[in-house]
């Protein structure tokens, strides 16, 4: 009668047994959220259940790579070896099952090609043995794959099956969620990494003191032996370490790597970063590391430093001190990379603008021109040594006085309140210095806008021309003597030779008579210097045209081209005119015309070249005639087209003749004391066109 009860007690028995189990699994599962921990202890209870050897779970993350696994062999339990179990799911018995969403059961492991030999299986484990393999179900998410392993062919039963399935879907959603929290709690690792890293790193703008601080964050977020950093070199395409801790030596430091070359130049190359953990295996790697570090590198971490998405340099972590590198290494690494990228630049242009200020501080104290800083109220705020010296003030007294208590600042230029200052541009003008014993010196204003420290201020700087002051005096007095000295003697020479030519007849010897015309001719051009000379004078201090009237613009450059063709011949010149004689009259003093279009084609001759050519012409532009002489000769340039009108400016390329520098500042002042204007272009091929206006007779 109790026979046939055995089987079914055996049979409560497993159940009961089986229920145990997943009442065991299932506490396990809830009361702790370690994710490794949850592997271990689902892969030991069930292994006590189905007298397995060994076990593994592998875990996947939503894109189905793993990304944690718990190996246990015996009672020994394995770390690290997510990657070492990757190749079962490419090949294995773990792959098939994920990839058809099915637990599967094997008698005999030698018979099946599901079945994957592994590294660590020695002894009893490298015969033929039995094995079941369940997919992990979380929420219609496939997250794992479990397999245990046992030593004797045959020995699994379609239960142990059952079983293995029943423990995958109850310990499914629990390793879901212990994978969420890990993967949460990584993210706040990460976070908490970088959020330290930042602050640390960025609290420095000392380049030395930012790099020692970013391999201090990265030895202590990555537990590493050691740590380097390189920066690259854009003019040699190289990478140059700059920092490194934990190295045995430091001679490594400054060593150039080409882009491309071992694994921190294929980081920078390639902007990628790499965790490689063992690098013997990797072609990358280059066996000068060693020597560089005078260490054992065994795996390495790798990150480029970005600034503003360009690579800028590279992070490496070496030998990571459990042996193995965490799975957010690399992501703590990047991560710090872009941190060191900005504290870099930012040290770098900290450091630059730090030698710029040192630049103009130097520059600032050590030039010879007084140099005195303002705000736009015109207070002084600093000065250089020469304006110490210069002014006879000390610097306290100095930066107590406002900067029209030490010169009459031009109005007309800087506006009331040197609004005009706001566009940027220097202004220029003459004042005097008042100083505080010695007498007013003259100064050449120099006053633009700049920037101090982000704050707007103004730069004067007063250049002393007392001596070319003096010398300007020396000249007009040297210029007032030699026309009084010339004058009266001129005029005997003139009388004398309109005698001579009076006395010599139609029939007298033409040599004499072409010795009497040159030497005409040279006292006529003496008189209009000399006349120049006073209209210089006259003009300057403000007197005005006064014998004003109207003549025919055509009459006088004739007279003007008469008088200079001789010599324009002699040069083989060809002089024209296309004045047209239907021109209005102008309103002018027209012997200062005449000397002034003379002048202009004296000028023409002397830089036209042999055999060039010289044009005069007109025309009428509303109220206004515009007369212009043009040349071939080699142009004015554009930098002079200006100062050229100021006396005593000479332009003397090469070896034309020189001259006093009074002819073309005599023209400007006799055109604007008729109320016109002079000015020169350079001709788009060669030459140079001067154009004066005159008023038309109304």
């Amino acid at each position: 009668m109790m026979a046939p009860e055995q089987p079914q007690k055996r049979e409560t028995e497993t159940s009961r047994a089986s229920l145990e189990l997943l009442y065991h699994v299932s506490r396990e599962l809830t009361t702790n959220l370690d994710l490794r921990t949850v592997l271990k202890r689902v892969l030991f209870l069930s292994m006590q259940r189905v007298s397995a050897i060994s076990g593994s779970i592998i875990v996947l993350d939503d894109n189905g790579t793993p990304v944690e696994s718990a190996l246990i062999i015996g009672t020994q339990v394995h770390d690290h070896t997510t990657q070492r179990l990757r190749a079962t799911l490419e090949r294995g018995l773990a792959g098939w099952v994920l990839r058809n969403c099915q637990a599967v059961l094997i008698d005999d492991t030698s018979r099946d090609k599901r079945w994957m030999p592994r590294q660590y299986e020695t002894g009893e484990l490298s015969g033929p043995k039995s094995a079941v393999s369940a997919p992990l179900w979380a929420r219609d998410r496939l997250v794992g794959v479990m397999t245990l392993v046992h030593p004797k062919v045959g020995f699994f039963t379609p239960e142990h099956l059952a079983l293995v399935q029943a423990i995958s879907d109850q310990a499914g959603i629990a390793v879901l969620n212990a994978r969420l929290y890990d993967e949460s709690q990584h993210q706040a690792r990460v976070m908490t990494a970088l959020a330290e890293s930042a602050e640390t790193i960025t609290a420095s703008l000392n380049l030395e003191d930012v790099l020692v601080r970013i391999m201090e964050q990265i030895s202590q977020a990555l537990s590493v032996q050691a740590v380097s950093l390189a920066l690259i070199d854009p003019d040699e395409d190289a990478l140059v370490f700059r920092a490194a801790t934990g190295w045995a030596s430091q001679v490594g430091l400054n060593t150039r790597l080409k882009l491309g070359v071992s694994v921190a130049g294929w980081a920078a190359a390639e902007g990628q970063g790499a965790i490689i953990p063992d690098v013997t295996k990797d072609s990358r790697f280059d066996p000068e590391t060693n020597q560089r570090t005078s260490l054992e590198t065994k795996a390495i971490a790798c990150a480029p430093i970005r600034y503003r998405g360009q690579v800028i340099g590279v992070l490496e972590a070496l030998n990571p001190t459990d042996g193995a590198f965490d799975a957010d290494a690399l992501l703590v690494l990047t991560g710090i990379g872009s941190l060191a990228g900005t504290a870099i630049r930012h040290a770098q242009l900290f450091e630059q603008l730090q030698a710029a200020h040192r630049s103009y501080r130097e520059l600032f104290e050590d030039s010879i021109d007084p140099i005195l800083i303002t705000d736009w109220r015109g207070q002084v705020k600093e000065v250089n040594r020469q304006a110490v010296k210069i002014t006879d003030y000390d610097k306290e007294a100095l930066c107590q006085k406002n900067i029209i208590q030490l010169h009459t600042p031009d109005e007309e230029k800087l506006g009331t309140h040197f609004e005009r200052l706001k566009s940027g541009e220097t202004v220029s003008y003459e004042s005097f210095l008042r100083t505080h014993h010695k007498p007013d010196i003259p100064v050449q204003v120099y006053v633009r806008q700049v920037d101090i420290e982000d704050e707007s201020h103004l730069q004067w700087i007063l250049r002393d021309i007392s001596e070319r002051k003096n010398l300007d005096t020396l000249r007009e007095d040297l210029t007032s003597m030699i026309y009084h000295d010339l004058r009266s003697p001129l005029a005997n020479v003139v009388s004398s030779l309109d005698v001579l030519d009076t006395i010599l007849s139609s029939e007298a010897d033409p040599s004499l008579k072409s010795l009497l015309n040159i030497a005409m001719r040279s006292t006529e051009r003496i008189q209009r210097l000399t006349n120049s000379l006073l209209d210089i004078n006259r003009l300057e201090v403000g007197q005005p045209v006064v014998d004003l009237h109207p003549f025919r613009p055509a009459d006088l450059v004739k007279e003007a081209i008469e008088i200079v063709l001789p010599v324009a011949q002699n040069k083989q010149q060809e002089l024209s005119s296309t004045v047209s004689v239907k021109l209005p009259s102008v309103m002018a003093d027209d012997d200062m015309i005449r000397r002034v279009l003379t002048n202009l084609l004296e000028n023409a001759v002397k830089f036209t070249p042999i055999g060039g050519k010289i044009e005069v012409g007109a025309h009428q532009e509303g109220e206004w005639l515009h007369v212009w002489v043009l040349d071939t000769g080699p142009g004015v340039p554009a930098s002079d087209h200006e100062r050229i009108f100021e006396k005593f400016t000479r332009l003397n390329p090469g070896d034309y003749p020189k001259g006093l520098g009074l002819g073309l500042a005599y023209c400007r002042l006799a055109v604007e004391g008729h109320g016109g204007r002079i000015w020169v272009e350079n001709e788009l091929n060669a030459g140079a066109r001067f154009t004066f206006t005159l008023p038309v007779v109304k």
